[in-house]
Parts: C-alpha cells; structure tokens; sequence
C-alpha cells in the first residue's frame, strides 16, 4: 500500500496535506523519515509516525458518541449542526457515517464508523439486533402496554396503516418506560405510546445491542470503542437486565426537565 494512501485512511487529512507533510519529511517509516508519498508499506508490519506521534493501522474506524437533542444524525448539512460536527477535526475521518438514525429530539447512544457493512447488519430489521430506549411519559405507563406492544403495534401512514415489528417494554417508575426495538421506523418510539393514548416527554437511546451508553460520558463527547465493543453490540440483551440498569444509571437524567 502507497504511504499517502495508508495515511489517507487513517488521519482526517486531505491526500493533498499528506502530500506535503510527507515532503517536508514529517513522516518516518521504522524510523527512517521518508519523503516519496508513493513509498510502499506495510499495513500490518510497519511502524509509521505523523509529526512524532505513531499512527495505528485499522480497517475500520468506530465511535460511540453521546448524542444531544436537537443535533441531527447525518453526515453533514448546511445550515444544521450534524453528529460528525461534534468530532474533533483530527477524528473526521473519511467515509465517517452514522449507524442508522437518532431523531433530532432524540439523545443518547450513536454510533459512527466507516464499517457500512457491519454497520448494515445492525441497523437491518433481519438481523434482529435490538435497539434499547428509556421513554420519560406524560401519563403513567399502563400494564397492557406490554401485551399491546409484543403483538405489534399498527401505525397510521398517510393514508394507510404499517404494521411494526413485535417489541418489549417494561416499566422502571409510573412515568419511565424501557422500550426495545429490532426496526427503525421515524418516530417509531413516539407513535407507538401515541399510538396508545400516550405521549413521550423526553427519549434516551442507552443501548445498542449488549453496547450500553456510559453514564459517565456526558452529551456531546465521545469515546472510540473496538471489536469487542462492536461484537457486543450485535448481541441482544434480556429487557430486565436493560431496566436494571437504567434504574441504577438513568431514572433521574431528566431531573431537571421536571423541576
């Protein structure tokens, strides 16, 4: 693999910038500086550095950022603030997207690589890999949710009627909801407790998969995470496991919505 194109998938910077780093002799190959940008290396074996600082070889790059409200989950958009505008420069790395989708009202766990193809079996309803939310409710949850959601709620859509996939719920308070979803249809969480004479106050994604969303990473901020991560989050978690841990994490995040 050409340096230039080795750097190219691994820094946020243009081949043009590498260009011109690489001839000004900012890059080492095993400690030799080297200045051609069509020098061959390997991936795997070599050891390369970028102004001094290593720079580590990954096929795939993968991010779980703590999404705010009222940011949208796209790649970039011209007059809204999107979820790879809360990267830092440096991590804005080529073919970055989101995997699938958090509404704009929506905060939580979102996750961002450049692994379409693992990030497709997530996002895919075939695959089944399950999406966990925590919905604060304006009215008490009723026990009947539970039936009424296993047996697959029906949407209205435009002038016709969508069936949803099955789905679990359960309640942590009179108000607080865990709700767990294998698809990902717009506003799904909010049409379905519409759908039932409800309505959802705030919503929180805190889980992905067994991939749970960190009490301790504040809105806004991010975290790298790797193939064990990932691999957790192509595997489903028992709903109460999820509502025990949003009861001990989570059950006050919207305290200050209440006072």
């Amino acid at each position: 693999m050409r340096l230039d194109r080795f750097l190219s998938g691994q820094t946020a910077l243009s081949r043009r910038e590498l260009t011109a780093l690489i001839r000004s002799g900012a890059v080492t190959v095993n400690g030799t500086v080297i200045r051609r940008p069509e020098t061959p290396v390997q991936p795997e074996t070599d050891a390369v550095t970028l102004r001094g600082s290593p720079v580590t070889y990954s096929t795939s790059h993968w991010f779980l950022l703590h999404k705010p409200e009222g940011v949208i989950t796209a790649a970039r958009d011209p007059k809204q603030e999107t979820v790879l505008d809360l990267l830092r420069p440096d991590d804005r790395l080529p073919k970055l997207a989101p995997v699938g989708r958090l509404d704009k009202d929506t905060s939580g766990l979102l996750l961002i690589t450049d692994d379409g193809v693992t990030a497709h079996r997530m996002i895919s309803p075939k695959h089944h890999v399950a999406k966990y939310y925590l919905a604060r409710l304006r009215d008490p949850f009723r026990a009947e949710y539970v039936t009424l959601f296993r047996s697959g709620i029906r949407l209205r859509e435009g002038d016709s009627e969508e069936q949803c996939q099955p789905a679990e719920c359960c309640a942590i308070s009179h108000d607080l909801a865990v709700l767990a979803l294998h698809e990902g249809k717009y506003h799904q969480v909010r049409r379905m407790f519409a759908a039932v004479g409800n309505h959802v106050e705030n919503l929180l994604r805190v889980q992905v998969g067994m991939l749970r969303l960190p009490p301790e990473l504040p809105e806004k901020c991010y975290l790298p995470i790797f193939n064990k991560d990932v691999e957790s989050a192509l595997k489903n978690s028992d709903i109460s496991d999820v509502c025990a841990f949003c009861d001990a994490h989570y059950s006050s995040y919207w305290i200050k919505e209440r006072k």
